[in-house]
């Protein structure tokens, strides 16, 4: 049981022995102490005063004795007006550092078969373009999201959903057809993603010249849309898709072949993978028969032209299309299919969506749906919902071929580290081999923990070249001081110091800045089950600085490796460990190396 949750259940019986009152122990005022105030936890007392009918220093100063009389780990306590300040004992913050050092996964809590089963689903790209900067931040979500969960103690399951089909896939491969001559990725020697993302950029440029071309003819836009005859054969193409063509099955099996290999080369680099992907082209037919069904049970219901659409009006919504009235789906027939398929394959206890911001009408239309289909999962669905990633340059435009490509802002952030690192003169002395591993666990971490540490919900904007300052709230930062423990430790073996785990913690004084440090190491495990329950990388690639930034003034403060008294080294040596162990399972929650040697 952790620390706060041992001064609540004492405060419940304080309250109960002292004033008569029963008090829901969650319901308790515990925060931990400002830091310009004495204490380490701090009970509100003002929320109390009705139940004790006292006036507040008094009611602090009696549930102060109780809880010192009451839990070891108090040693005491100070009243300021309103609020009841709690310091902890030596002992207690000794055993902490032992149960840092010596745990085997400190902070995580272990799944057992029994354990919730989550599916997270992220990535969800489109096969008519490379993943981009947007798709980044998705996959870099969800996948830390999935570790964050487990480190919460549940099982999950890592899935991805592919929009392998519909007008976006013909529009490339139509494209393709009319202006490819016979390309492919080895002819070309370009990623397939790339070369039909090209296609799908050609395709829009040239349906833009055919529309001006009718507008000046004297039409409206909306009519030169209805009229374009390459739209036309894009939906057409679809529709022969649908039925099984096989020369249009064939080309679209291809080129979604050659995305695929794009794809699985860009989550390698990105350092991401998937227990499982469904095929929008597999799951579309579930969905679409679902809402047949819901049609005859009169759920849903079909217009004059013959679309099929959900009257959400009760739910104080408009209505939905959920079939085209040429019988074709649309996403949301998709995502009733896939949803339907996935509670088949897994008895899944959680779903969450990682899925932009701009979607969030799109899953409560589709919580309602499911639940109206008699799915009794489908209200506890969860979007978790993000923000818009852009460049200082602005906003990205995928059909006009200005986003940014994922594959490029890589590379470009390798080669950003490779300059930054050089010019610092980081990695002298390494051969050139291990230097360039480095650059690459320097820049993904710069990625990755600068998109990770912003608040979800909110649009961000990434600056490559300030992702990568080994100062300040970056990843490189926090990399160089994982270094720094390592490198503390490389140098007491070489003084021929006993660095065995076992024997490093010791009985001695603790500084104000060790207890510090020691403090937001205690407070980790707190910080791994609060972002688990908001869904909140932010929240850990926040914690993982701010212990970074700590430790680095006690290593400033206070001699480590050349501390005569043997105790307090071998004390000094035990917290250093601790900060190395913390920010490793810290970065591996956001996905994020950390180097021995920097």
């Amino acid at each position: 049981m952790g620390i706060e949750q041992q001064i609540k259940d004492v405060v419940t019986r304080a309250i109960k022995e002292l004033y008569g009152a029963d008090f829901e122990t969650e319901k308790v005022p515990l925060e931990r102490t400002r830091k310009d105030q004495p204490g380490d936890y701090t009970v509100v007392v003002f929320p109390l005063l009705r139940i004790s009918r006292k006036k507040p220093e008094e009611t602090g100063t009696e549930i102060g004795e109780f809880l010192k009389r009451e839990c070891s780990a108090i040693a005491s306590f100070e009243v300021i007006k309103g609020f009841l300040n709690l310091s902890l004992s030596h002992q207690y913050w000794l055993s902490v550092l032992k149960d840092a050092v010596g745990a085997e996964n400190y902070g995580f809590i272990n799944a057992t078969e029994e354990s919730p089963l989550v599916m997270i689903e992220y990535s969800s790209p489109n096969t008519n373009k490379p993943l981009h900067l947007g798709h980044i931040r998705n996959n870099l979500l969800g996948y830390s999201l999935s570790r964050i969960v487990t480190a919460n103690g549940n099982r999950v399951v890592k899935t991805n959903i592919v929009n392998d089909r519909g007008i976006h896939i013909c529009k490339s491969m139509l494209a393709w057809k009319k202006w490819g001559n016979g390309q492919t990725p080895q002819s070309t020697g370009k990623k397939g993603d790339h070369l039909v993302g090209d296609f799908y950029v050609k395709f829009d440029q040239e349906y833009k010249k055919e529309l001006a071309q009718l507008m000046e003819q004297g039409i409206t836009k909306e009519e030169a849309e209805k009229e374009s005859r390459l739209m036309q054969e894009a939906r057409d193409m679809l529709r022969a898709w649908e039925t099984g063509d096989p020369e249009v099955v064939e080309l679209w099996k291809t080129m979604n072949g050659w995305v695929y290999e794009g794809f699985d080369a860009t989550y390698k680099s990105l350092g991401v993978d998937f227990d499982k992907i469904y095929y929008e082209s597999q799951t579309y037919t579930v969905g679409r028969d679902l809402v047949l069904k819901g049609l005859e049970k009169e759920l849903f219901y079909r217009r004059d032209d013959g679309s099929v659409w959900a009257d959400l009006s009760q739910n104080g919504l408009d209505e939905k299309l959920l079939l085209r009235s040429d019988g074709t789906s649309v996403y949301m027939t998709q995502d009733i299919g896939t949803a339907r398929m996935r509670f088949d394959d897994y008895n899944i206890d959680k779903m969450v969506y990682v899925v932009g911001n701009e979607q969030d009408y799109h899953f409560k239309v589709l919580s309602i749906l499911l639940d109206r289909l008699g799915f009794e999962w489908g209200k506890s669905l969860i979007h978790f919902s993000y923000g818009m990633v852009e460049l200082p340059e602005g906003k990205m435009k995928s059909r006009e071929g200005t986003v940014v490509d994922a594959d490029d802002l890589i590379e470009d952030m390798v080669n950003t580290a490779r300059e930054m690192s050089k010019e610092l003169g980081k990695l002298d002395g390494y051969t050139d081999e291990e230097a360039e591993r480095i650059y690459r666990i320097i820049a993904l971490g710069a990625l990755k923990y600068f998109i990770l540490k912003v608040d979800p919900r909110k649009n961000m904007t990434f600056d490559p070249r300030e992702s990568i300052d080994f100062n300040g709230n970056t990843g490189p930062f926090i990399q160089y001081t994982y270094a720094r423990v390592q490198s503390i430790f490389r140098k007491a073996k070489e003084k021929g110091i006993d660095t065995a785990l076992d024997q490093l913690v010791r009985d001695v004084s603790l500084t104000p800045k060790e207890t510090e440090v020691l403090k937001m190491i205690g407070n980790f495990p707190n910080v791994v089950k609060e972002a688990g329950e908001v869904y909140s990388p932010a929240l850990i690639a926040n914690y993982v600085y701010d212990l970074a930034k700590e430790f680095n003034q006690f290593y400033h403060e206070l001699p480590i490796v050349y501390e005569e008294d043997e105790a307090l080294r071998a004390n000094r040596l035990a917290l250093t460990y601790a900060v190395g162990k913390t920010i490793r399972s810290g970065m591996w929650l956001l996905g994020i190396d950390v180097p021995e040697r920097m």
